[in-house]
């Protein structure tokens, strides 16, 4: 494990960027946001990194107090990574950054990668005030599910979310970056028919009336 890097400044600014300011470090805590994965499948989901430099930054995330590993019992017996209380304290961060870089988006270039959950932040943010739930979204690009509100453990899972949720989301993928973008508010889309909610939730009722 190499040793910390650090700007050596009295600022916390600072001080924060030399825990996560290395590449590749927030990427993996917003796969970590998901709950508990395994290393081959974080090494799935974030195209473009090297087994070495995940490897790496995993042990300076373990080191950091970010994330831990443990075994999982049988018959998983696989070890997975999950994220810290300090390590999940950083969803706002990732949150404020996804804001910031609402602007930067555009197009989607040819080379660009996507998976299904990277929505999922974007519209965790869309889905503020509107209550507290369990939320299932449909795109063409998978499905995943949303803990809105959600205080500790997870904030989103790929796949349906176990048992039945507090609503049901279906929109397609140009609506999704509408969103992502900031081009159009989650509540505005419902309204249009661009995004169809289904579910007797309190949740689904305030998106419908919104």
């Amino acid at each position: 494990m190499s040793p910390r890097r650090s700007y050596d400044q009295y600022c916390s600014a600072a001080r924060a960027l030399d825990v996560v300011g290395d590449r590749w470090t927030l990427l993996i805590v917003r796969e970590l946001l998901a709950g508990p994965r395994r290393y081959t499948d974080l090494h799935a989901d974030l195209p473009g990194v090297s087994t070495d430099v995940l490897a790496s930054r995993l042990k300076d995330m373990e080191r950091d107090g970010l994330a831990g590993r443990r075994r999982l019992p049988p018959p998983g017996a696989a070890y997975v990574y999950e994220l810290t209380g300090r390590g999940r304290e950083l969803l706002p961060v990732l949150q404020a950054l996804g804001v910031w870089g609402q602007a930067e988006l555009g197009e989607r270039r040819p080379t660009d990668a996507v998976r299904a959950h990277w929505f999922a932040l974007p519209l965790l943010r869309a889905l503020e005030g509107a209550g507290a739930g369990v939320v299932d979204v449909r795109l063409e690009e998978g499905d995943f599910h949303l803990r809105v509100g959600a205080e500790e453990g997870s904030v989103y899972g790929d796949g349906p979310a176990p048992g039945e949720p507090d609503a049901r989301l279906t929109l397609d993928g140009e609506t999704c970056t509408a969103l992502a973008r900031g081009e159009v508010r989650l509540l505005d889309a419902v309204r249009d028919g661009r995004i169809a909610v289904d579910g007797d939730g309190t949740l689904a009722k305030a998106l419908r009336e919104g």
